[in-house]
Parts: structure tokens; sequence; C-alpha cells
């Protein structure tokens, strides 16, 4: 079939944005991978892990025939993200494989089969809540939470959202912390927990 082509540059951008949301286990194999889906012009990676899901559309500059795979994590991750250069990678399906051509390496690797999940029917666009927050300070802001957590501990950091703030906290064995941040916000106050990783794996791409 006809390859698709992109700059590694992209590939790699995206391939990082979504990659920190697949699953570690076997449980559900087609959760281990992401989903590459062609349509027309666009190329939409998504991963998903059962707690949150990452979700990156590229725009191609030609129409290409719909196709929808799900590649492994490990592909992407061994072989894809470790080359530097700033040239084209050039991606063809087969049936069963997905394969990368870039540079002087060919990369091929089998597919995951099955049908993926519905992501459509999973977000929702309708919201009681929406907020404009500075990236960089919120990340820094649950970064300094987290000293207070154990590794392994569970503790959720608790957001409370009222106009123009946003106040975070944490109680832990080791101590608490109560930090607001400036915002813009439409819609409901709200008080929401959340766990603190999760939060910051997405903030950091």
């Amino acid at each position: 079939s006809e390859g698709i082509e992109i700059s590694q540059f992209t590939l790699k951008e995206v391939i990082r944005q979504t990659i920190f949301s697949i699953a570690a286990n076997e449980n559900n194999k087609l959760m281990t991978g992401e989903l590459f889906e062609m349509k027309e012009n666009i190329l939409k990676v998504v991963s998903l892990d059962g707690h949150r899901i990452a979700i990156r559309k590229i725009e191609l500059k030609d129409n290409y025939p719909s196709r929808k795979v799900v590649v492994p994590g490990k592909t992407l991750i061994s072989k894809i993200l470790s080359g530097e250069v700033e040239d084209q990678v050039k991606i063809f399906f087969t049936d069963n494989h997905i394969v990368f051509e870039f540079d002087d390496t060919v990369v091929v690797s089998r597919l995951i089969e099955g049908e993926y999940f519905r992501i459509d029917q999973m977000l929702s666009s309708d919201y009681e809540t929406k907020i404009m927050v500075n990236k960089r300070e919120l990340l820094s802001c649950i970064d300094r939470a987290t000293l207070l957590v154990k590794e392994g501990d569970k503790k959720p950091i608790i957001i409370h959202i009222t106009d123009g703030s946003m106040e975070l906290k944490i109680n832990s064995q080791i101590g608490s912390m109560k930090e607001d941040i400036d915002i813009e916000k439409e819609g409901k106050d709200i008080l929401i927990g959340f766990n603190p990783r999760f939060l910051m794996d997405a903030l950091r791409v």
C-alpha cells in the first residue's frame, strides 16, 4: 500500500505526548499499544490505560485511505524514538504489520489484533466547569505537593475551584500543603481529587 510520510520529529513528538498513558500490563493487550487511525489527511494517535486517554491529531499533506491499526507500545518506544535525524519517516501497512522507514533503518512490527475501544463514546463534550490556568505554575505546584507523598502512597491532590482561584491541597503522614493559583473560570465551582501523577504526566507533555 502507499505509505504515509511525516517528519521524524513530528512522529516522535506525537508518540512522546501519548505513550505515557498506555497500560504496562498484559490484561488487555489493546491497552499496551497505540491506535493509529488514518482518515483523509488526518493521522490520529490514541492511547489509554483505563484511567486516562491521550489523543493527538496530525494533519498530513495528502489524503489517504481510511485505516485503523494498533501498534505495540514497545515498538514505538524502542525503535522509533531513539533516532535524532530531522528527516522524513515513511509508514506502510500490511494486513498484520506496520513498517517504519527512516534514515537507513526499516522497523517492521506486528500489529495488535482486535477492535480498539470506541473513544468517541467515552468522551463527553458537555462539562460543568472549564478553567484556564498557567501550565508551568500548575505543574510545579503539583510537583511540590508530591514531595509530601511517600512512594507507593495513593494520596489524591484535592483541587477546589472557585471564581478566579484554584486551591490545591494534599495531606500525608509527612505533612500537608495548601497553595492557590490564579485561574480564569467558566461554570460551576467544584471540589475534586486526582492522582497527582496522572496530572503531572499529562502536563509534562
